[in-house]
């Protein structure tokens, strides 16, 4: 593991206190970018009826870990399906490969409670890192972001902490 990628992880294991704003190490490689400067790729989103088998291989052919699951007529983004869960679901006989997405995906919660945040081309990788460590979310770090527009009408790909560590490696200090 590179310096950089030790320092990144280090700080994603970092306990979130609430109650103070979330500081940014990076801050000064960031210089301002966007979401949009770690040029994600266009996002693939299947249907909960499409098959874990075609899950897979398109998750491979495009090396992506994480496949959004979207509603087949109105496009509405429903959960996702993280790839390495579903190899180790696969292993353990809990789903064949000719299952339905649907069985093994991870349905987002629509509750009142959660707080959805939206994340966007624009939205500067300090608020991505953020939410990443888990300070918008309560604490709960995540491992994705689905990107979408402003009004949350189209997935438009996926960002990962892998990403923004590929990010923090390429851009001097």
């Amino acid at each position: 593991m590179t310096d950089v990628m030790a320092q990144l992880a280090q700080h994603q294991d970092a306990p979130i206190s609430l109650t103070q704003p979330f500081v940014s190490k990076w801050a000064s490689r960031y210089r301002g970018a966007t979401v949009e400067d770690l040029d994600p790729p266009a996002a693939l989103s299947l249907t909960p009826s499409d098959s874990i088998s075609l899950a897979l291989m398109s998750a491979f052919e495009r090396d992506y870990t994480h496949l959004t699951v979207v509603d087949g007529e109105t496009r509405a983004l429903l959960g996702y399906i993280a790839i390495p869960q579903l190899q180790a679901l696969l292993e353990a006989g809990k789903v064949k490969p000719e299952d339905e997405v649907r069985t093994a995906m991870i349905r987002f919660r629509r509750r009142p409670a959660n707080k959805y945040i939206t994340i966007t081309m624009d939205t500067p990788l300090e608020q991505l890192e953020a939410f990443f460590a888990g300070a918008a979310t309560d604490g709960q770090r995540q491992d994705f972001a689905v990107i979408t527009d402003d009004r949350r009408r189209f997935v438009l790909g996926v960002a990962t902490v892998s990403d923004l560590e590929e990010f923090v490696k390429r851009r001097p200090a």
